[in-house]
């Protein structure tokens, strides 16, 4: 097949050492796209070259927040209609054959049916799913919005929302430690926007926000039902929370300690 048989459609992905899980991305979205566009913030592991090899087109570039860099793919696209994809997501062979048959239409987005697979196991409560993202829309009409982690979409009030059959298998993390170190990460990331919007940790949210995470996700969001793997997710999101505020608290005692 043909690059000029597949959708006018530009895959955009931003990366940095994703060596690892790359080429499954990769591998599925060759069979829709026309193009793919491969942002990358100097990766060193082999990133780069997995890239060319599969077809891509790699741009390199500083990273500017995820908000900005993903805006940034798109505006480098060849085609208006932008496939979103992270690099540790894999189009199943359903939403493959879906998209390949769809005619994407003006005043419309598209949502993938994400499916988050959690050290070897598929996680189907939790908070976790269902997880309808909204992956394919039009870059002229439909941009990247926020600072820092919670990147968002901003889509014009009257447009529709179609959801699309197959799953987006998203290989998320790849062990514990790989779990931890992005709750690190994103809690480092969240302490920081609040900083900046002068948000401060009181004493409830330092404590009882932790508890009403796991309340939350293990029981109200039946947790429970993933087995184990459901409780290391529920007591890490309450860790995540307690780790966010520790981190606020921190900036603004160091705020306070420079003057």
């Amino acid at each position: 097949m043909s690059k000029m048989d597949l959708q006018p459609i530009s895959a955009v992905i931003i990366t940095f050492n994703v060596a690892d899980t790359i080429g499954a991305c990769l591998a599925a979205l060759r069979q829709v796209c026309r193009e793919i566009l491969v942002l990358d913030s100097f990766s060193d592991d082999g990133t780069v070259e997995i890239c060319k090899e599969m077809g891509a087109r790699v741009v390199p570039h500083q990273w500017l927040g995820f908000s900005q860099t993903k805006n940034l793919g798109n505006e480098m696209a060849t085609h208006d209609w932008i496939l979103s994809i992270d690099s540790d997501e894999v189009l199943s062979d359903e939403l493959i054959a879906t998209l390949r048959n769809l005619s994407p239409e003006e005043g419309k987005v598209y949502s993938l049916d994400r499916l988050t697979n959690y050290c070897g196991n598929w996680i189907r409560h939790s908070g976790w799913y269902p997880d309808w993202k909204v992956r394919l829309f039009n870059s002229k009409q439909v941009h990247w919005q926020g600072d820092f982690v919670h990147e968002t979409l901003a889509i014009p009030s009257d447009f529709q929302e179609l959801r699309l059959k197959g799953k987006l298998f998203h290989y998320s993390y790849k062990d514990s430690d790989d779990h931890l170190r992005r709750i690190e990460k994103y809690a480092r990331l969240s302490a920081q926007e609040k900083f900046q919007k002068g948000e401060k940790p009181s004493w409830l949210k330092m404590y009882l926000s932790p508890l009403a995470r796991f309340f939350k996700t293990y029981f109200l969001k039946m947790g429970f039902l993933d087995g184990r793997a459901g409780w290391i997710i529920s007591t890490r999101n309450a860790y995540m929370i307690r780790l966010r505020y520790r981190m606020l608290n921190e900036l603004w005692h160091d705020k306070k300690a420079a003057h």
